[in-house]
């Protein structure tokens, strides 16, 4: 019944916000279109529920000649990040078009945010402790105990409780905790 439930509310709420935010979502895409070259939305290949592939959406913070890696494996990023990237990821208003993931199925609202596909400890990591067994989210358990300033081992410590306390209740809470965190501006993350 919870799967059911979950799918569900991630359809709903996903089209609720898409709705709600589509005047902010054709504004953020005529602001990055007069901030840099390239595309609006950057595509990403992530390992999403059994390590499968996925294509997920952000809005592009970066400028076209980034390399393809982490963002802590750039060295300066800042060099990279475009003006107004800095402030959609700091906002995490970069991450709005994840929505159509989650109506696409690819992602769910809460669930293990998607590695990236060259983060090989993580991944392993994850196959240990079945993480990779579940549907990646928006936001996480990990996501709201630390973001990008705790180890892949605390991220899969905090996704693996996630995996074994999984509720509408619990999600429901990370959900006010994220909600919590962006409207503070917590953090910039990585990934």
């Amino acid at each position: 019944m919870y799967s059911f439930t979950k799918r569900l509310m991630d359809i709903i709420l996903s089209l609720i916000a898409v709705i709600m935010f589509s005047p902010i979502l054709v504004i953020i895409a005529l602001l990055i279109k007069f901030d840099s070259k390239g595309p609006i939305v950057f595509k990403q290949k992530r390992p999403g529920i059994n390590k499968k592939l996925f294509t997920i959406y952000k809005f592009r913070t970066m400028k076209i000649e980034t390399p393809n890696v982490s963002t802590e494996k750039l060295g300066d990023p800042s060099r990279y990040i475009t003006k107004l990237g800095l402030f959609l990821r700091k906002s995490s208003l970069d991450e709005l078009p994840q929505l159509f993931n989650i109506m696409f199925g690819h992602m769910s609202i809460v669930g293990p945010r998607p590695a990236l596909y060259n983060q090989d400890d993580l991944i392993e990591l994850r196959d240990k402790h079945g993480i990779n067994e579940l549907k990646p989210g928006l936001t996480g358990y990990a996501q709201v105990m630390g973001r990008d300033n705790i180890t892949d081992i605390e991220k899969v410590r905090y996704e693996e409780f996630y995996k074994k306390n999984m509720s509408l209740w619990l999600d429901i809470k990370i959900i006010w905790w994220t909600f919590k965190s962006v409207v503070k501006s917590e953090g910039v993350r990585v990934n």
